[in-house]
């Protein structure tokens, strides 16, 4: 049995203010292997983008372990890319100088990779323009575009289409998973949008807030390409919604002190 590509063990994370300290995630366990597509989904303040910044070794005061490609993350690297919920392009360079950010397109291999990535996330004919001649949707491919560019273990994706209006968003999923089965890599996809989740996914991470921590995990075993519109594809999204609310019903016990 192959060992997987990255491991979750007894991760928790607090935040301390002079207000006191409040635990974001609570003995967090999960292992992903190689070439998947994990999504993870959860109501507000559950931890997901804290979860997904410990990944990327952005925030490595936590205790637990997490480890990558049988490596501890101690904090960021190559070795992982990170999509943020807006661009955060360049706005000085050009399509292209943007994918290949410190590295000199006079290399030509720089240039090689370069050239396929535009490629891959379908911008032929865009390399000269800056992103204020871009569009919302295109801006983020450049983004993914320069995030792929060293060939990353993982991709993590903190609600990259949370901005994008509904048509660009459905597009923006079609063009991920086309570059998710091209490129192989493995992705982290952190969403508020259950269908997403569920269109994109081979396995939905459903967290619960307050601590943050796993309530359950939901296989997807949908042939690619998906249609929302499919019987199958609705009994998941039930199945999804179910999971939630078991959560507001936990919630309202809670805060009932029952």
């Amino acid at each position: 049995m192959s060992q997987p590509l990255l491991k979750l063990e007894h991760v928790n994370k607090t935040f301390h203010s002079s207000k006191g300290s409040v635990q974001a995630l609570h003995n967090i366990q999960l292992q992903v292997k190689e070439g998947e597509f994990i999504t993870v989904i959860g109501p507000s303040g559950c931890g997901k983008s804290t979860l997904l910044k410990i990944i990327a070794g952005l925030d490595v005061a936590h205790t637990g372990e997490v480890q990558l490609g049988g490596q501890v993350i101690h904090g960021p690297g190559i070795d992982k890319g990170f999509i943020f919920q807006e661009p955060r392009l360049f706005p000085w360079l050009n399509v292209e100088r943007n994918i290949a950010a410190d590295l000199s397109l006079r290399d030509p291999e720089v240039r090689k990779k370069v050239d396929e990535l535009i490629k891959l996330v379908r911008l032929e004919g865009f390399q000269k323009s800056f992103p204020k001649e871009l569009s919302g949707g295109m801006a983020q491919r450049v983004a993914i575009a320069r995030a792929l560019l060293r060939n990353p273990k993982v991709l993590l994706l903190d609600e990259p289409f949370g901005a994008l209006d509904a048509f660009t968003r459905t597009h923006m999923q079609e063009v991920l998973i086309d570059i998710w089965q091209k490129n192989k890599t493995t992705m982290i996809f952190v969403t508020h949008d259950i269908d997403e989740a569920i269109y994109l996914a081979n396995r939905v991470v459903i967290l619960k807030p307050r601590p943050g921590a796993i309530r359950n995990i939901v296989p997807i075993d949908l042939p690619i390409p998906r249609k929302k519109t499919t019987t199958s594809f609705q009994e998941l999204r039930l199945k999804v919604l179910s999971e939630f609310e078991k959560i507001e019903e936990l919630e309202l016990i809670d805060s009932s002190g029952i």
